[in-house]
Protein backbone atom coordinates (compact mmCIF):
# COMPACT_ATOMS: atom_id res chain seq x y z
CA UNK A 1 0.00 0.00 0.00
CA UNK A 2 1.66 2.98 -0.61
CA UNK A 3 1.81 6.12 1.83
CA UNK A 4 2.83 9.34 2.51
CA UNK A 5 2.89 12.64 5.13
CA UNK A 6 4.61 15.62 5.53
CA UNK A 7 7.06 16.69 7.82
CA UNK A 8 8.48 20.05 9.14
CA UNK A 9 12.13 20.15 9.00
CA UNK A 10 14.91 23.20 9.32
CA UNK A 11 14.88 23.46 5.62
CA UNK A 12 10.99 23.03 5.48
CA UNK A 13 8.60 20.91 4.84
CA UNK A 14 8.75 17.46 3.40
CA UNK A 15 7.19 14.68 1.84
CA UNK A 16 7.64 10.96 2.30
CA UNK A 17 6.11 8.42 0.43
CA UNK A 18 6.38 4.63 0.78
CA UNK A 19 5.77 1.92 -0.44
CA UNK A 20 5.01 -0.01 2.62
CA UNK A 21 7.91 -1.94 2.76
CA UNK A 22 10.67 1.07 2.06
CA UNK A 23 10.79 4.60 1.79
CA UNK A 24 10.14 5.74 -2.03
CA UNK A 25 10.29 9.21 -2.34
CA UNK A 26 11.97 12.40 0.17
CA UNK A 27 10.63 15.78 -1.56
CA UNK A 28 11.54 19.26 -0.39
CA UNK A 29 8.02 21.31 -0.89
CA UNK A 30 7.55 22.65 -3.65
CA UNK A 31 8.85 19.57 -5.62
CA UNK A 32 7.66 19.11 -9.42
CA UNK A 33 9.21 15.96 -8.61
CA UNK A 34 6.78 14.61 -6.08
CA UNK A 35 3.79 12.41 -6.41
CA UNK A 36 0.59 13.43 -6.69
CA UNK A 37 -1.52 10.56 -4.38
CA UNK A 38 -4.20 9.64 -6.19
CA UNK A 39 -6.75 6.55 -4.97
CA UNK A 40 -4.95 3.58 -3.31
CA UNK A 41 -2.38 5.99 -1.34
CA UNK A 42 -2.67 6.56 2.48
CA UNK A 43 -1.84 9.75 4.37
CA UNK A 44 -0.22 8.09 7.55
CA UNK A 45 3.45 8.26 9.29
CA UNK A 46 3.38 5.72 11.56
CA UNK A 47 3.61 3.06 8.64
CA UNK A 48 6.98 1.54 9.47
CA UNK A 49 9.53 3.38 6.53
CA UNK A 50 7.76 6.43 7.25
CA UNK A 51 8.12 6.59 11.00
CA UNK A 52 11.80 5.55 11.08
CA UNK A 53 12.30 7.78 8.31
CA UNK A 54 10.93 10.39 10.76
CA UNK A 55 12.62 9.73 13.40
CA UNK A 56 16.61 8.96 11.79
CA UNK A 57 15.39 12.32 10.29
CA UNK A 58 14.98 14.21 13.44
CA UNK A 59 18.31 12.94 14.79
CA UNK A 60 19.71 14.12 11.75
CA UNK A 61 18.72 17.38 11.93
CA UNK A 62 19.45 17.44 15.91
CA UNK A 63 22.98 16.58 14.96
CA UNK A 64 22.78 12.83 16.59
CA UNK A 65 22.59 10.76 13.35
CA UNK A 66 25.21 10.61 10.34
CA UNK A 67 24.22 7.88 8.46
CA UNK A 68 20.48 6.42 7.60
CA UNK A 69 19.59 3.02 8.30
CA UNK A 70 16.54 2.79 6.40
CA UNK A 71 15.33 0.38 3.60
CA UNK A 72 15.14 2.45 -0.05
CA UNK A 73 13.57 1.42 -2.96
CA UNK A 74 14.52 3.27 -6.14
CA UNK A 75 12.47 4.05 -8.79
CA UNK A 76 14.00 5.48 -12.11
CA UNK A 77 16.50 3.96 -15.30
CA UNK A 78 19.27 1.70 -14.65
CA UNK A 79 21.69 4.44 -15.28
CA UNK A 80 19.53 6.49 -12.20
CA UNK A 81 19.23 3.88 -9.91
CA UNK A 82 23.30 3.45 -10.16
CA UNK A 83 24.11 6.81 -9.43
CA UNK A 84 21.37 7.05 -6.56
CA UNK A 85 23.14 4.30 -5.46
CA UNK A 86 26.51 5.42 -5.48
CA UNK A 87 25.44 8.44 -3.98
CA UNK A 88 24.60 6.86 -0.76
CA UNK A 89 28.39 5.99 -0.41
CA UNK A 90 29.15 9.60 0.14
CA UNK A 91 29.82 9.95 3.87
CA UNK A 92 28.86 12.72 6.47
CA UNK A 93 31.24 15.87 5.90
CA UNK A 94 32.58 14.69 2.54
CA UNK A 95 32.28 16.51 -0.88
CA UNK A 96 32.30 14.65 -4.29
CA UNK A 97 32.24 16.64 -7.61
CA UNK A 98 30.05 15.03 -10.40
CA UNK A 99 33.71 13.77 -12.22
CA UNK A 100 34.06 11.92 -9.91
CA UNK A 101 31.19 10.47 -9.14
CA UNK A 102 31.31 9.40 -12.89
CA UNK A 103 34.37 7.50 -12.36
CA UNK A 104 33.05 6.00 -9.45
CA UNK A 105 30.22 4.52 -11.71
CA UNK A 106 32.76 3.51 -13.98
CA UNK A 107 31.69 5.81 -16.69
CA UNK A 108 34.45 8.68 -16.27
CA UNK A 109 32.95 11.03 -19.28
CA UNK A 110 29.33 10.86 -18.05
CA UNK A 111 29.49 13.84 -15.93
CA UNK A 112 26.51 15.79 -17.64
CA UNK A 113 24.65 12.41 -17.34
CA UNK A 114 25.61 11.77 -14.25
CA UNK A 115 24.48 15.33 -12.93
CA UNK A 116 20.67 15.00 -14.71
CA UNK A 117 20.42 11.80 -12.78
CA UNK A 118 21.24 13.58 -9.78
CA UNK A 119 19.00 16.17 -10.10
CA UNK A 120 16.19 13.57 -10.44
CA UNK A 121 16.81 11.79 -7.12
CA UNK A 122 14.00 10.99 -5.70
CA UNK A 123 15.35 10.17 -1.54
CA UNK A 124 16.85 13.59 -1.13
CA UNK A 125 19.03 14.25 1.68
CA UNK A 126 19.30 10.14 2.84
CA UNK A 127 20.64 9.90 -0.64
CA UNK A 128 22.87 12.76 -0.22
CA UNK A 129 22.89 14.60 -4.01
CA UNK A 130 23.74 17.70 -1.78
CA UNK A 131 26.87 16.53 -1.55
CA UNK A 132 27.90 16.62 -5.04
CA UNK A 133 29.42 20.04 -6.08
CA UNK A 134 31.58 21.37 -9.12
CA UNK A 135 35.13 20.51 -9.97
CA UNK A 136 36.02 23.67 -8.53
CA UNK A 137 34.56 23.65 -5.14
CA UNK A 138 31.13 25.42 -6.18
CA UNK A 139 27.74 25.06 -5.20
CA UNK A 140 26.36 24.03 -8.21
CA UNK A 141 21.89 23.32 -8.82
CA UNK A 142 19.98 21.56 -6.59
CA UNK A 143 16.74 20.28 -6.91
CA UNK A 144 15.73 22.31 -3.24
CA UNK A 145 17.41 25.31 -3.94
CA UNK A 146 20.90 26.23 -2.91
CA UNK A 147 19.99 27.79 0.01
CA UNK A 148 19.06 24.65 1.08
CA UNK A 149 22.07 22.78 0.02
CA UNK A 150 23.99 25.75 1.56
CA UNK A 151 22.26 24.65 5.08
CA UNK A 152 22.95 20.75 4.59
CA UNK A 153 25.97 21.58 4.24
CA UNK A 154 26.58 23.66 6.75
CA UNK A 155 24.86 21.07 9.13
CA UNK A 156 27.32 18.66 7.94
CA UNK A 157 30.15 20.91 9.00
CA UNK A 158 31.14 22.03 5.45
CA UNK A 159 31.22 25.15 3.05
Amino acid sequence: MNSFGYVDSPIGRLMLTSDGTALTGLFMEPSRKAPHPTDGWVEDLSVAPLAATVRQLGEYFSGSRREFELPLRFEGTAFQRRVWQELTEIRYGETWSYGQLARRIGNPSASRAVGLANGRNPISILVPCHRVIGADGSLTGYGGGLERKRWLLAHEGLH
